[in-house]
């Protein structure tokens, strides 16, 4: 990183004890026996940026672990260049963020820290971001987990990037959600957005259930802690179930007023919440209802198998819905990035051709996703302006973004959770297309590339064992043939 510092001053060599270190960016500057040996053996090379107060004692600025190092080698002197800068703190500050030479590199828990002491200088984040060279996002993040504890505390113990802290801010005082986060950051860091996407979906199914909890106990329902069966008797009924004196199907409205009416919140196997109202049984009759007619046929109960297969599929929903949430967000930036991936063209080809169904179905349907991708509002009606084609006037370079855009977005708009349910061909390139350009495959994603694999195996093999077979059997035709024509010539 190059120095900016544009102060004018003198360079003179002082011993590193008689200098003064002000307070750093770096809460602490790491001193290893590796660094200590370098300044042994060749000294300080670059210069140590200082400032000169009214008293005469030189405070170094920029250079603290050059310092530490140089003071515990023992050397006599090392240079410092001392400007006639002043000694504003934000100046300080942002000098010693820029500086980069003979020194490592600052943390972004550092950053972080640094961050929130020029805002309170009064720095704006705008102005922040233009001085150290950084986008404003970032500035932002960084001033975000300064103050907030338990993402400084994490940012600092296990090396966290800004954003990674960040996301911690949104499950303050959850402490279960923050560990598994942070395990993850360090384990799997290509999964971090997925885990926290599926964090963010699962607080919101849970604070929707919460709700929905308290809507029906001020509406006077009990709050069951277990669904009712509906494959044998229960001593609550579903309204489903039920029919009014009139025969009209139940509704909840019909049981606003009935006494020990209940209600069982939870979500559906897609992670939508679900309310189900129930009515006690015995008081079915005495509340004026009737169990409505049926076809005569009875559910079974299910078995374990199934319980634990319908069990991995509402998990792998929802997952899914998460990781479509990343996913789309991930597309986006793709096709907003300056220089696109090498094999734009060619999967842009295929995109015509391979995945032309998709394509023609993304088209008939204005392109909704390709507008989201490049923050666009479509519009509700088909026939509204599509402000893809302005991007291309207004920057003909941009013709590839948009058709990338386009062919991603038809494709992805197809996705669903059948996807990792069936996979097709189709499905299983996009994903490892899209894997290959660097986006990280969660788990259930991965799914769709590993199943389709196993499909293309267990086809294979079904052709193999046919076509050995077929040869078997055209090999056991001949010998009756040679059979035949031996018994002829044994008869003549």
């Amino acid at each position: 990183m190059t120095d900016t510092i544009t102060a004018t001053g003198t360079l003179e060599h002082i011993d590193p004890e008689a200098l003064i270190l002000e307070v750093n960016v770096r809460p602490s500057a790491p001193v290893d026996k590796d660094f200590v040996a370098t300044i042994k053996q060749f000294g300080v090379l670059m210069p140590v940026l200082a400032r000169r107060d009214e008293q005469g004692n030189v405070l170094v600025r920029a250079g603290q672990r050059r310092t530490l190092g140089a003071r515990e080698a023992g050397v006599a002197s090392i240079p410092v260049y001392i400007t006639n800068a002043d000694d504003k703190t934000a100046e300080r500050i942002i000098e010693q963020i820029v500086e980069n030479d003979q020194r490592k590199e600052l943390t972004d828990g550092d950053r972080a820290a640094a961050y929130q002491q020029l805002a309170f200088e009064g720095l704006s984040v705008a102005t922040i971001a233009k001085r150290v060279g950084v986008k404003r996002d970032v500035v932002q993040a960084g001033i975000s987990v300064a103050e907030n504890a338990t993402a400084t505390s994490a940012i600092n113990a296990y090396d966290l990037t800004l954003d990674q802290a960040a996301v911690l801010i949104e499950f303050e005082g959850e402490d279960e959600i923050v560990d598994r986060l942070i395990e993850v950051a360090t384990s799997d860091p290509g999964g971090f957005e997925h885990a926290a996407q599926r964090a963010r979906d699962d607080k919101e199914r849970a604070e929707g259930i919460a709700r929905a909890t308290d809507d029906a106990l001020v509406r006077g329902f009990r709050i069951l802690d277990r669904q009712p069966s509906t494959w044998q008797a229960d001593e609550h009924t579903s309204i489903n179930d039920l029919a009014t004196a009139e025969g009209e199907r139940a509704t909840v409205e019909n049981i606003e007023a009935i006494e020990g009416r209940a209600a069982y919140v939870d979500t559906t196997w897609d992670g939508d919440l679900r309310v189900s109202y129930y009515l006690p049984t015995d008081g079915i009759k005495a509340a004026g209802f009737k169990k409505r007619a049926t076809d005569g046929t009875v559910r079974q109960p299910m078995t374990e198998d199934e319980k634990a297969e319908r069990k991995v599929l509402i998990a792998n929903n929802k997952a899914w819905k998460s990781a479509e949430t990343v996913r789309r967000a991930w597309l986006a930036a793709l096709v907003n990035r300056k220089t696109l991936p090498k094999d734009t063209a060619r999967f842009i080809a295929r995109g015509v051709t391979e995945f032309a169904a998709d394509l023609a179905r993304g088209v008939q349907n204005g392109n909704m996703l390709a507008h989201e991708f490049f923050d666009l509002d479509r519009g509700s009606s088909y026939y509204a302006p599509d402000k893809l084609a302005g991007i291309v006037e207004a920057t003909p370079t941009k013709a590839n973004h948009v058709s990338l855009a386009v062919v991603l977005g038809a494709i992805e708009g197809g996705t669903s959770v059948q996807t990792w349910r069936s996979p097709d061909r189709d499905a299983a390139a996009y994903f490892a297309q899209i894997a290959a350009w660097g986006y990280p495959l969660s788990e259930v994603e991965q799914i769709v590339i590993d199943k389709h694999a196993e499909l293309q195996e267990a086809r294979a093999a079904q052709r193999a064992a046919f076509e050995a077979q077929n040869a078997a059997d055209e090999a056991s035709e001949g010998e009756i043939d040679l059979a035949d024509e031996d018994s002829d010539t044994f008869d003549e």
